[in-house]
């Protein structure tokens, strides 16, 4: 699988996310196939934001909650995308993280 793939992959999951909810780098990997990858995952978010199609990569944080590529967003934005889904973020992590959090694995079995 080239990279454009897997990021077109990445892509089309990430999109599946509900509205409110969250995932991981490591789980949308791992989803794919590719538990390893979870670095893939977060270049692809960072690419994502070139794209003329919305991907919603606000909701794809780190396997603690952080708002790891928050950078990519241009100063608070990423944040206030995910309070605007009802979502509290105090100091760059996500609270109530549990409860928050989608998981592909579960959620789009096969």
């Amino acid at each position: 699988m080239t990279n454009e793939n897997f990021f077109e992959n990445v892509f089309q999951v990430v999109k599946l996310i509900p509205y409110g909810k969250v995932t991981s780098y490591g789980a949308i990997a791992k989803y794919l196939g590719a538990k390893r990858s979870s670095r893939m995952v977060g270049w692809a978010m960072n690419q994502s934001h070139s794209l003329a199609e919305k991907i919603p990569a606000h909701r794809v944080v780190n396997r603690n909650g952080l708002l790891t590529g928050k950078v990519h967003f241009g100063g608070e934005r990423m944040k206030e995308l995910l309070e605007s889904e009802e979502i509290t973020v105090l100091n760059d992590q996500i609270q109530d993280f549990k409860s928050h959090f989608w998981d592909p694995n579960i959620e789009l079995k096969l």
